[in-house]
Protein backbone atom coordinates (compact mmCIF):
# COMPACT_ATOMS: atom_id res chain seq x y z
CA UNK A 1 0.00 0.00 0.00
CA UNK A 2 0.85 3.42 -0.70
CA UNK A 3 0.91 5.39 2.56
CA UNK A 4 1.34 9.27 3.39
CA UNK A 5 2.03 10.29 6.81
CA UNK A 6 1.56 13.75 8.11
CA UNK A 7 3.60 15.11 11.35
CA UNK A 8 6.69 13.19 11.77
CA UNK A 9 6.67 13.29 15.89
CA UNK A 10 6.44 10.15 17.99
CA UNK A 11 3.37 8.89 16.34
CA UNK A 12 4.11 9.76 13.19
CA UNK A 13 7.83 8.79 13.30
CA UNK A 14 7.33 4.98 14.88
CA UNK A 15 4.19 4.74 12.36
CA UNK A 16 6.55 5.62 9.60
CA UNK A 17 9.54 3.23 10.52
CA UNK A 18 6.86 0.18 11.32
CA UNK A 19 4.98 0.56 7.94
CA UNK A 20 8.09 0.42 5.73
CA UNK A 21 9.25 -2.14 7.36
CA UNK A 22 5.87 -4.33 6.69
CA UNK A 23 6.46 -3.56 2.89
CA UNK A 24 4.33 -0.47 2.33
CA UNK A 25 5.79 2.59 0.45
CA UNK A 26 5.33 5.33 3.14
CA UNK A 27 5.67 9.12 2.61
CA UNK A 28 6.48 10.98 5.45
CA UNK A 29 5.34 14.81 5.87
CA UNK A 30 6.54 17.41 7.82
CA UNK A 31 7.28 21.70 7.97
CA UNK A 32 10.05 21.14 9.99
CA UNK A 33 13.16 21.08 7.71
CA UNK A 34 15.76 19.35 9.95
CA UNK A 35 13.10 16.45 10.49
CA UNK A 36 13.01 15.94 7.11
CA UNK A 37 17.16 16.03 6.42
CA UNK A 38 17.28 13.85 8.68
CA UNK A 39 15.00 11.13 7.95
CA UNK A 40 17.02 11.13 4.23
CA UNK A 41 20.04 10.45 5.90
CA UNK A 42 18.45 7.47 7.52
CA UNK A 43 18.44 9.08 11.21
CA UNK A 44 15.53 9.01 13.76
CA UNK A 45 14.14 12.31 14.40
CA UNK A 46 12.85 10.79 17.24
CA UNK A 47 14.95 8.86 20.51
CA UNK A 48 13.20 5.50 21.21
CA UNK A 49 14.58 2.28 21.82
CA UNK A 50 15.39 0.26 18.86
CA UNK A 51 14.37 3.10 16.50
CA UNK A 52 17.88 4.17 14.98
CA UNK A 53 18.17 0.93 13.75
CA UNK A 54 14.88 0.63 12.00
CA UNK A 55 14.54 4.04 10.85
CA UNK A 56 18.09 3.58 9.26
CA UNK A 57 17.17 0.26 8.06
CA UNK A 58 14.04 1.37 6.14
CA UNK A 59 15.33 4.26 4.60
CA UNK A 60 17.63 2.60 2.79
CA UNK A 61 15.49 0.12 1.73
CA UNK A 62 14.06 2.81 -0.56
CA UNK A 63 10.71 2.45 0.46
CA UNK A 64 10.15 6.04 2.65
CA UNK A 65 10.46 9.12 0.65
CA UNK A 66 10.23 12.99 2.55
CA UNK A 67 8.74 15.84 1.68
CA UNK A 68 6.98 19.06 2.91
CA UNK A 69 4.47 18.77 0.19
CA UNK A 70 1.06 17.92 0.74
CA UNK A 71 -0.58 17.81 -2.27
CA UNK A 72 2.34 15.50 -3.93
CA UNK A 73 2.29 13.18 -0.75
CA UNK A 74 -1.86 13.22 -0.96
CA UNK A 75 -1.78 12.02 -4.71
CA UNK A 76 1.18 9.90 -4.24
CA UNK A 77 -0.41 7.62 -1.81
CA UNK A 78 -4.39 6.36 -1.39
CA UNK A 79 -4.40 6.56 2.32
CA UNK A 80 -3.10 9.45 4.87
CA UNK A 81 -2.45 8.52 8.61
CA UNK A 82 -2.64 12.87 10.61
CA UNK A 83 -0.06 12.62 13.68
CA UNK A 84 0.17 16.55 13.81
CA UNK A 85 0.37 17.71 17.61
CA UNK A 86 -2.70 18.94 19.32
CA UNK A 87 -0.77 20.60 21.96
CA UNK A 88 -2.37 21.88 25.43
CA UNK A 89 -2.72 25.89 25.94
CA UNK A 90 -2.09 27.30 29.08
CA UNK A 91 -5.90 26.94 30.10
CA UNK A 92 -6.22 23.25 28.70
CA UNK A 93 -7.56 23.29 25.89
CA UNK A 94 -6.17 22.19 22.67
CA UNK A 95 -4.26 23.90 20.45
CA UNK A 96 -5.92 22.67 17.05
CA UNK A 97 -3.82 24.99 14.12
CA UNK A 98 -1.28 22.27 12.98
CA UNK A 99 -4.83 19.81 12.39
CA UNK A 100 -6.82 23.16 11.21
CA UNK A 101 -3.82 24.33 8.55
CA UNK A 102 -3.74 20.33 7.72
CA UNK A 103 -7.25 19.90 6.73
CA UNK A 104 -7.20 22.93 4.51
CA UNK A 105 -4.47 21.66 2.84
CA UNK A 106 -6.13 18.03 1.88
CA UNK A 107 -8.95 19.44 1.31
CA UNK A 108 -7.25 21.39 -1.66
CA UNK A 109 -5.25 18.40 -2.68
CA UNK A 110 -8.26 16.29 -2.81
CA UNK A 111 -10.14 18.86 -4.91
CA UNK A 112 -7.64 17.96 -7.80
CA UNK A 113 -7.49 13.92 -7.29
CA UNK A 114 -9.52 11.66 -8.68
CA UNK A 115 -8.79 8.44 -7.31
CA UNK A 116 -10.33 7.77 -3.95
CA UNK A 117 -8.40 8.71 -1.02
CA UNK A 118 -8.96 7.49 2.91
CA UNK A 119 -7.77 9.91 5.56
CA UNK A 120 -7.01 8.69 8.86
CA UNK A 121 -7.24 10.81 11.91
CA UNK A 122 -4.49 9.44 14.80
CA UNK A 123 -3.74 12.94 16.66
CA UNK A 124 -5.43 12.90 19.87
CA UNK A 125 -8.56 15.07 19.74
CA UNK A 126 -11.40 15.67 21.78
CA UNK A 127 -14.86 14.26 20.94
CA UNK A 128 -16.10 15.81 17.99
CA UNK A 129 -13.25 17.26 16.83
CA UNK A 130 -13.20 15.19 13.52
CA UNK A 131 -16.67 15.22 12.26
CA UNK A 132 -16.76 19.13 13.62
CA UNK A 133 -13.54 20.72 12.92
CA UNK A 134 -11.46 18.87 10.86
CA UNK A 135 -13.93 17.30 8.18
CA UNK A 136 -15.49 20.23 7.80
CA UNK A 137 -12.45 21.76 6.55
CA UNK A 138 -11.27 18.81 4.28
CA UNK A 139 -14.93 19.04 2.71
CA UNK A 140 -15.05 22.85 2.33
CA UNK A 141 -11.05 23.03 0.40
CA UNK A 142 -12.58 19.72 -1.53
CA UNK A 143 -15.15 21.30 -2.60
CA UNK A 144 -17.05 17.60 -1.87
CA UNK A 145 -18.89 15.65 0.65
CA UNK A 146 -17.55 12.50 3.25
CA UNK A 147 -17.98 9.56 1.15
CA UNK A 148 -17.38 11.21 -2.49
CA UNK A 149 -14.05 10.18 -3.53
CA UNK A 150 -12.02 10.55 0.15
CA UNK A 151 -13.74 9.01 3.44
CA UNK A 152 -11.79 10.52 6.70
CA UNK A 153 -12.29 8.32 9.99
CA UNK A 154 -10.21 8.39 13.18
CA UNK A 155 -7.54 4.94 14.98
CA UNK A 156 -6.62 5.92 18.72
CA UNK A 157 -3.15 4.89 18.83
CA UNK A 158 -1.82 3.32 22.56
CA UNK A 159 2.20 3.56 21.53
CA UNK A 160 3.87 4.32 24.79
CA UNK A 161 7.40 5.94 24.81
CA UNK A 162 10.09 3.33 25.55
CA UNK A 163 8.45 0.04 24.04
CA UNK A 164 6.31 1.87 20.73
CA UNK A 165 7.71 -0.70 18.29
CA UNK A 166 6.58 -3.49 20.88
CA UNK A 167 3.26 -1.78 21.15
CA UNK A 168 2.84 -1.22 17.45
CA UNK A 169 3.16 -5.07 16.65
CA UNK A 170 1.12 -5.95 19.78
CA UNK A 171 -1.53 -2.99 20.95
CA UNK A 172 -4.30 -4.12 23.34
CA UNK A 173 -6.88 -3.45 20.61
CA UNK A 174 -7.15 -2.18 17.31
CA UNK A 175 -9.86 0.24 17.41
CA UNK A 176 -11.53 2.32 14.13
CA UNK A 177 -13.76 4.60 14.37
CA UNK A 178 -15.50 5.28 10.77
CA UNK A 179 -18.94 5.97 9.56
CA UNK A 180 -17.96 3.97 6.24
CA UNK A 181 -16.83 0.40 4.99
CA UNK A 182 -13.94 1.72 2.64
CA UNK A 183 -11.66 2.58 5.75
CA UNK A 184 -12.52 0.01 7.49
CA UNK A 185 -11.23 -2.35 4.78
CA UNK A 186 -8.34 -0.68 3.95
CA UNK A 187 -7.20 -0.29 7.66
CA UNK A 188 -8.32 -4.05 8.27
CA UNK A 189 -5.57 -4.73 5.04
CA UNK A 190 -3.46 -3.00 7.23
CA UNK A 191 -3.55 -4.25 10.77
CA UNK A 192 -6.01 -6.91 10.57
CA UNK A 193 -3.30 -9.90 11.26
CA UNK A 194 -2.46 -7.95 14.69
CA UNK A 195 -2.63 -10.24 17.64
CA UNK A 196 -5.49 -8.20 18.93
CA UNK A 197 -8.75 -7.61 18.50
CA UNK A 198 -10.28 -5.11 15.87
CA UNK A 199 -12.87 -3.19 16.87
CA UNK A 200 -14.99 -0.80 14.58
CA UNK A 201 -17.27 2.11 16.85
CA UNK A 202 -18.76 5.25 15.87
CA UNK A 203 -15.85 8.67 15.70
CA UNK A 204 -17.01 9.61 18.77
CA UNK A 205 -16.51 7.24 20.49
CA UNK A 206 -13.06 6.11 19.13
CA UNK A 207 -12.16 9.58 19.94
CA UNK A 208 -13.37 9.13 23.61
CA UNK A 209 -11.64 5.69 24.36
CA UNK A 210 -8.27 7.28 24.09
CA UNK A 211 -9.39 10.05 27.28
CA UNK A 212 -10.74 7.27 28.78
CA UNK A 213 -7.72 5.34 28.97
CA UNK A 214 -5.32 8.06 29.54
CA UNK A 215 -7.39 9.50 32.66
CA UNK A 216 -7.70 5.79 33.85
CA UNK A 217 -3.78 5.02 33.94
CA UNK A 218 -2.96 8.69 35.56
CA UNK A 219 -5.96 7.46 38.26
CA UNK A 220 -3.80 4.08 38.49
CA UNK A 221 -0.76 5.93 38.72
CA UNK A 222 -2.52 8.24 41.63
CA UNK A 223 -4.06 5.66 43.45
CA UNK A 224 -0.89 3.64 43.67
CA UNK A 225 1.16 6.63 44.86
CA UNK A 226 -1.37 7.68 47.89
CA UNK A 227 -1.53 3.86 48.73
CA UNK A 228 2.45 3.85 49.09
CA UNK A 229 2.45 7.14 51.02
CA UNK A 230 -0.43 5.84 53.86
CA UNK A 231 1.41 2.39 54.20
CA UNK A 232 5.07 4.40 54.26
CA UNK A 233 3.38 6.41 57.29
CA UNK A 234 1.75 2.61 58.46
CA UNK A 235 5.59 1.48 58.53
CA UNK A 236 3.65 -1.26 55.81
CA UNK A 237 5.88 -2.34 52.46
CA UNK A 238 3.75 -0.66 50.12
CA UNK A 239 5.01 -2.69 47.11
CA UNK A 240 4.17 -6.02 48.77
CA UNK A 241 0.90 -4.72 49.48
CA UNK A 242 0.16 -3.66 45.98
CA UNK A 243 1.31 -6.98 44.53
CA UNK A 244 -0.95 -8.73 46.44
CA UNK A 245 -3.77 -6.06 44.79
CA UNK A 246 -2.56 -7.05 41.36
CA UNK A 247 -2.71 -10.58 41.83
CA UNK A 248 -7.10 -10.44 42.12
CA UNK A 249 -7.92 -10.66 38.80
CA UNK A 250 -11.44 -11.00 39.64
CA UNK A 251 -11.79 -7.92 41.23
CA UNK A 252 -8.84 -5.72 41.16
CA UNK A 253 -7.48 -6.61 37.66
CA UNK A 254 -10.37 -6.91 35.72
CA UNK A 255 -13.79 -5.61 34.13
CA UNK A 256 -15.34 -5.65 37.30
CA UNK A 257 -16.88 -2.31 38.72
CA UNK A 258 -15.86 -0.60 35.04
CA UNK A 259 -19.13 0.07 34.16
CA UNK A 260 -21.20 3.33 34.17
CA UNK A 261 -23.60 2.96 36.72
CA UNK A 262 -25.18 4.19 40.21
CA UNK A 263 -23.08 5.54 43.18
CA UNK A 264 -21.54 3.03 45.21
CA UNK A 265 -23.01 1.69 48.54
CA UNK A 266 -22.95 -1.43 50.63
CA UNK A 267 -21.43 -2.28 54.35
CA UNK A 268 -17.75 -2.27 52.74
CA UNK A 269 -16.79 0.72 50.79
CA UNK A 270 -17.92 3.18 52.65
CA UNK A 271 -16.49 2.36 56.26
CA UNK A 272 -13.78 1.16 54.83
CA UNK A 273 -13.19 4.30 52.26
CA UNK A 274 -13.91 6.30 55.46
CA UNK A 275 -11.35 4.58 57.87
CA UNK A 276 -8.83 4.69 55.65
CA UNK A 277 -9.26 8.26 55.11
CA UNK A 278 -9.26 8.79 58.89
CA UNK A 279 -5.95 6.84 59.07
CA UNK A 280 -4.25 8.73 56.71
CA UNK A 281 -5.63 12.27 58.21
CA UNK A 282 -4.51 11.15 61.48
CA UNK A 283 -0.83 11.13 60.28
CA UNK A 284 -0.71 14.03 58.26
CA UNK A 285 -0.87 12.43 54.80
CA UNK A 286 -2.49 13.95 51.75
CA UNK A 287 -4.90 11.61 49.97
CA UNK A 288 -6.95 13.85 47.53
CA UNK A 289 -7.78 11.35 44.90
CA UNK A 290 -9.04 8.68 47.91
CA UNK A 291 -10.65 11.83 49.46
CA UNK A 292 -12.08 12.60 46.02
CA UNK A 293 -13.64 9.17 45.76
CA UNK A 294 -15.92 9.95 48.26
CA UNK A 295 -16.83 13.52 46.97
CA UNK A 296 -17.64 11.86 43.71
CA UNK A 297 -19.40 9.27 44.59
CA UNK A 298 -21.67 12.08 46.43
CA UNK A 299 -21.98 13.88 43.50
CA UNK A 300 -23.48 11.22 41.40
CA UNK A 301 -25.88 10.08 44.05
CA UNK A 302 -27.15 13.77 43.47
CA UNK A 303 -27.06 13.84 39.80
CA UNK A 304 -29.55 10.79 40.17
CA UNK A 305 -31.84 12.87 42.54
CA UNK A 306 -31.88 16.00 40.63
CA UNK A 307 -32.67 13.47 37.23
CA UNK A 308 -35.89 12.65 39.12
CA UNK A 309 -36.90 15.76 40.30
CA UNK A 310 -35.94 17.76 36.74
CA UNK A 311 -39.14 15.64 35.54
CA UNK A 312 -41.89 17.59 38.09
CA UNK A 313 -43.30 14.83 38.95
CA UNK A 314 -44.91 14.24 41.78
CA UNK A 315 -44.96 10.57 42.32
CA UNK A 316 -42.74 8.08 42.27
CA UNK A 317 -41.89 4.41 41.72
CA UNK A 318 -38.31 2.80 42.61
CA UNK A 319 -37.78 -0.31 41.73
CA UNK A 320 -34.97 -1.83 44.07
CA UNK A 321 -33.63 -0.68 47.51
CA UNK A 322 -30.80 -2.21 48.57
CA UNK A 323 -27.28 -1.32 47.70
CA UNK A 324 -27.18 -4.15 44.71
CA UNK A 325 -28.99 -7.31 43.69
CA UNK A 326 -29.59 -10.04 45.61
CA UNK A 327 -29.39 -8.77 49.50
CA UNK A 328 -31.54 -7.32 51.58
CA UNK A 329 -28.46 -5.50 52.97
CA UNK A 330 -29.69 -1.12 53.19
CA UNK A 331 -26.60 0.23 54.83
CA UNK A 332 -25.67 3.45 53.08
CA UNK A 333 -27.70 2.17 49.99
CA UNK A 334 -27.77 5.38 47.88
CA UNK A 335 -31.35 4.33 46.63
CA UNK A 336 -32.19 4.31 50.35
CA UNK A 337 -30.67 8.31 50.48
CA UNK A 338 -32.41 8.93 47.07
CA UNK A 339 -35.58 7.61 48.92
CA UNK A 340 -35.02 9.67 52.12
CA UNK A 341 -34.73 12.94 49.65
CA UNK A 342 -37.48 12.18 47.02
CA UNK A 343 -39.71 12.05 50.43
CA UNK A 344 -38.16 15.14 52.35
CA UNK A 345 -38.87 16.96 48.97
CA UNK A 346 -42.95 15.98 49.29
CA UNK A 347 -42.67 13.39 46.80
CA UNK A 348 -45.42 10.39 46.74
CA UNK A 349 -42.68 7.33 46.61
CA UNK A 350 -43.18 3.61 46.49
CA UNK A 351 -40.59 0.91 46.65
CA UNK A 352 -40.56 -2.90 45.98
CA UNK A 353 -37.40 -5.09 46.29
CA UNK A 354 -37.95 -8.55 46.07
CA UNK A 355 -35.24 -9.41 48.82
CA UNK A 356 -36.48 -6.43 51.33
CA UNK A 357 -39.35 -7.19 53.59
CA UNK A 358 -38.51 -4.60 56.61
CA UNK A 359 -40.27 -6.90 59.24
CA UNK A 360 -37.61 -9.62 58.93
CA UNK A 361 -34.44 -6.57 58.88
CA UNK A 362 -31.84 -7.19 62.43
CA UNK A 363 -28.69 -5.82 63.84
CA UNK A 364 -26.72 -3.18 62.36
CA UNK A 365 -29.49 -3.20 58.78
CA UNK A 366 -32.58 -2.55 60.89
CA UNK A 367 -30.73 0.13 62.96
CA UNK A 368 -29.32 2.00 60.19
CA UNK A 369 -33.16 1.87 58.62
CA UNK A 370 -34.72 2.87 61.94
CA UNK A 371 -31.95 6.12 61.87
CA UNK A 372 -32.42 7.12 58.32
CA UNK A 373 -35.88 6.38 57.05
CA UNK A 374 -38.19 4.81 59.93
CA UNK A 375 -41.13 5.10 57.96
CA UNK A 376 -39.81 2.81 55.13
CA UNK A 377 -42.29 0.26 55.70
CA UNK A 378 -45.26 1.95 54.95
CA UNK A 379 -43.24 2.77 51.18
CA UNK A 380 -42.94 -0.81 50.41
CA UNK A 381 -44.85 -2.46 48.05
CA UNK A 382 -44.93 -6.61 47.80
CA UNK A 383 -45.30 -7.13 44.11
CA UNK A 384 -43.73 -4.61 41.34
CA UNK A 385 -47.35 -4.04 39.44
CA UNK A 386 -48.84 -1.56 41.47
CA UNK A 387 -45.72 0.78 41.78
CA UNK A 388 -44.90 1.00 38.25
CA UNK A 389 -49.10 1.38 37.40
CA UNK A 390 -49.60 4.38 40.16
CA UNK A 391 -45.81 6.25 39.10
CA UNK A 392 -45.52 8.67 37.06
CA UNK A 393 -41.53 8.22 37.19
CA UNK A 394 -39.90 4.64 37.47
CA UNK A 395 -36.52 4.62 39.03
CA UNK A 396 -35.13 1.09 38.52
CA UNK A 397 -32.10 -0.08 40.66
CA UNK A 398 -32.78 -3.67 39.73
CA UNK A 399 -32.46 -5.39 36.17
CA UNK A 400 -33.06 -9.37 37.10
CA UNK A 401 -35.64 -10.54 34.97
CA UNK A 402 -38.80 -10.80 36.44
CA UNK A 403 -38.52 -6.48 36.55
CA UNK A 404 -37.42 -6.45 32.95
CA UNK A 405 -40.62 -8.74 32.05
CA UNK A 406 -43.18 -6.08 34.22
CA UNK A 407 -41.31 -3.25 33.01
CA UNK A 408 -41.59 -3.78 29.54
CA UNK A 409 -45.16 -5.43 29.80
CA UNK A 410 -46.76 -2.40 31.86
CA UNK A 411 -44.72 0.92 31.48
CA UNK A 412 -46.71 3.39 29.89
CA UNK A 413 -45.47 6.60 27.45
CA UNK A 414 -46.54 8.76 29.79
CA UNK A 415 -44.08 7.79 32.04
CA UNK A 416 -40.50 8.71 32.58
CA UNK A 417 -37.81 5.75 32.92
CA UNK A 418 -34.64 6.87 35.18
CA UNK A 419 -32.29 3.44 34.87
CA UNK A 420 -29.81 3.22 37.28
CA UNK A 421 -28.54 -0.45 35.90
CA UNK A 422 -28.15 -0.22 32.19
CA UNK A 423 -31.91 -2.05 31.69
CA UNK A 424 -31.46 -5.08 28.56
CA UNK A 425 -34.13 -4.50 26.33
CA UNK A 426 -34.40 -0.82 26.75
CA UNK A 427 -35.39 -0.17 23.16
CA UNK A 428 -38.62 -2.70 24.18
CA UNK A 429 -39.57 -0.12 26.99
CA UNK A 430 -42.14 2.78 26.31
CA UNK A 431 -41.89 5.52 27.84
CA UNK A 432 -39.31 8.39 28.03
CA UNK A 433 -35.70 6.82 29.04
CA UNK A 434 -33.51 8.17 30.43
CA UNK A 435 -30.02 6.49 31.76
CA UNK A 436 -28.55 7.96 34.93
CA UNK A 437 -24.93 8.82 32.99
CA UNK A 438 -25.26 7.23 29.58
Amino acid sequence: MRISIFGLGYVGTVSLACLARDGHHVIGVDIDASKLAMMRDGCSPIIEIGMRELVAEVVASGRVEVTDDVAAAVHGSELSFVCVGTPARPNGSQDLRALEGLGVQLGQALATKPAPHVIVVRSTVLPGTVDGVFAPLVETHSGRRCGDGFDICFQPEFLREGTSIRDYDAPPLTVIGAESDRPVRQLRELFGKLPCAFVVCGVRTAEMLKYACNGFHALKISFANEVGRICQALEIDAHAVMDLVCMDTQLNISTAYLRPGFAFGGSCLPKDLRALLHAAARRDVDVPVLAGVRESNETHLHHGIQTVLATGATSVGMLGLSFKSGTDDLRDSPLVAMAEHLVGKGLKVRIYDPEVNVSRLVGANRRYIDQSIPHIGSLMCAEPGPVIDESDVLVVGLRTPAVVRELVARCREDQVIVDLVHLPNREQLRGQYRGVCW
